[in-house]
């Protein structure tokens, strides 16, 4: 009696998986068709498989220009996000000071929050101190918000591999740089690369906060949605693929990385 009610119990949890899937996949699915459509105008009928919206986004010189940006500004927010968020890690992992929890909570707050409340905190701070909107001060809005990213990543990582290998290692003498180096560190990359590219995909594709923070440069978000204001082409279509497919790849990867085991070292 027990079978049949966990079969039925399996098939709606696979149908509703199934809905959901669909929910979230299908308009992708959608938006990557309509960009090799020939039709100029987004919709039906499909009237026959082109790469033209694919040549006209590689000629737009101003899509293109916010593409750079965008890839300074993530690698910007990676810098800022692994430089900081690397001896934060390590910080609570190895050692014990006052307000430790709290810091374990409060750090990710900044993701946790709506990027429009980021956004308008720092705006009101960098209008108080006077610094001028640019790719800079994006760069510090978003990376300062995506620093739990590499904090929680290393942390688990530094969690799981525990104090052996280093205590072995000062035990035969190293120092406390050659600890971090030839030990610790190996034993993290796969961590710290897996949070760099996931820190990088998605400083890429944020909107809130680069709105409310960017100056005259424009990043791929503010360029597509300047473009989508003015007039909805498939050529977006093309460009929202493309993006879609590289950031697909960066985020596996990061993904991939930060859940494999760390590289062992050997004695």
């Amino acid at each position: 009696m027990q079978r049949p009610v966990e079969y039925g119990r399996q098939g709606w949890l696979r149908v509703s998986a199934l809905v959901v899937l669909g929910f979230l996949y299908v308009p992708i699915l959608t938006m990557v068709v309509f960009s090799f459509n020939e039709n100029p105008v987004i919709g039906l009928p499909l009237r026959g498989p082109t790469l033209d919206w694919y040549r006209a986004f590689i000629d737009n010189e101003d899509v293109l220009e916010s593409i750079v940006n965008g890839a300074m500004v993530a690698a910007g927010c990676v810098c800022l996000g692994v430089g900081f968020g690397l001896p934060a890690a390590i910080a609570l992992d190895r050692h014990e000071f006052p307000g430790k929890a709290f810091f374990r909570r409060v750090v990710l707050l900044p993701i946790v929050l709506p990027g429009v409340i980021t956004g308008v905190a720092l705006l009101n701070f960098l209008v108080l101190v006077s610094i001028p909107l640019s790719l800079w001060t994006i760069v510090l809005g978003v990376g300062t918000a995506l620093i739990c990213i590499t904090v929680t990543e290393v942390f688990a990582r530094l969690q799981q591999l525990g104090r052996s290998q280093e205590e072995a290692a000062e035990n035969l003498g190293a120092t406390p740089a050659e600890v971090f180096f030839r030990v610790t560190l190996p034993n993290i990359s796969t961590a710290l690369w897996g949070s760099a590219l996931i820190t990088y995909a998605i400083a890429f594709d944020e909107l809130a906060v680069t709105y409310l923070l960017t100056g005259r440069d424009n990043t791929l978000p503010m360029a597509l949605w300047s473009m989508l204001r003015r007039e909805a082409t498939p050529e977006i279509n093309a460009i929202a693929t493309t993006v879609f497919a590289a950031s697909a790849v960066v985020l596996v990867a990061g993904l991939w990385l930060s859940r494999g085991r760390g590289e062992q070292v050997q004695s």
